[in-house]
């Protein structure tokens, strides 16, 4: 019994080890992504976790373009302040819509495995890996218009449309700026349609949290537009004048 015992204690060791590059695989599709950075990126995008579920509420009614849109409680009424402008301003030529809001990592993990046709390094610079999307945060949309005009969802397209032209005009004042810009050195696709919430300042409700969530984002790869907290310049007390001495007068000496 003892030695049944152990070769089937091996079996289950020689089971386990079989088993563990399959999972390894299952979670990153393809396992052809790069270790975390130093600060914590990979493939160019920082890790984010999912937010406490009861920080998430619906979308404002009527927003949504699907019945899954959520949103962090915090940004909401800013989130309406926007959208109440966009509605009221002709220029925005239609109307602001909700494509992606909040996205549990779970889910992500099914957005970022499903397109096989290319490798998960070239998926990355589009699609943020499971656990390394701002979405997962609840302070980040995808916005698009409708009507439409023409310009698929979430494409370069959309840059040149009122609706995004009033967006990077606007959306700062509603405490929203645009993670990846054009050009940006994060290795990360332009996304125009792409904003995330931080507040109009830090001492606003909820803003701190989200500043402290996205704060390496934001220092390492700045958002344009990006939200620019006026520099304050606090005096404490009065610097000393420097006093100056005046040169000691030299001497002449007598001629021998």
């Amino acid at each position: 019994m003892p030695t049944a015992l152990a070769a089937f204690c091996r079996l289950l060791g020689l089971l386990s080890l079989i088993a563990m590059p399959v999972v390894a695989q299952a979670q990153t599709c393809d396992g052809a992504l790069p270790p975390p950075g130093p600060d914590g990126r990979v493939a160019g995008h920082f890790p984010y976790g999912d937010a406490p579920p009861g920080d998430i509420v619906p979308a404002p009614a009527g927003f949504e373009l699907k019945p899954y849109c959520r949103v962090h409680r915090a940004m909401i009424a800013d989130l309406q302040r926007l959208l109440a402008a966009a509605k009221a301003d002709p220029a925005v030529g239609g109307t602001l819509r909700g494509l992606s809001c909040h996205r549990e990592v779970a889910r992500q993990r099914n957005i970022f495995c499903r397109d096989h046709s290319v490798s998960a390094a070239e998926r990355a610079i589009s699609v943020a890996p499971a656990g390394h999307s701002e979405h997962a945060t609840g302070y980040a949309i995808d916005f698009a218009v409708r009507p439409a005009h023409g310009c698929p969802d979430a494409e370069a397209c959309m840059a040149a449309s009122p609706a995004a032209r009033w967006l990077i005009a606007n959306a700062p004042r509603f405490g929203f700026e645009m993670s990846f810009p054009a050009g940006n050195k994060q290795r990360v696709k332009w996304e125009p349609w792409h904003w995330r919430w931080v507040g109009t300042s830090p001492s606003e409700p909820g803003a701190a949290q989200a500043r402290a969530i996205f704060a390496k984002a934001r220092a390492q790869f700045p958002a344009d537009p990006g939200i620019r907290d006026p520099l304050k310049v606090v005096v404490t007390a009065q610097p000393p004048v420097p006093v100056v001495q005046p040169p000691a007068p030299v001497k002449k000496g007598k001629r021998r």
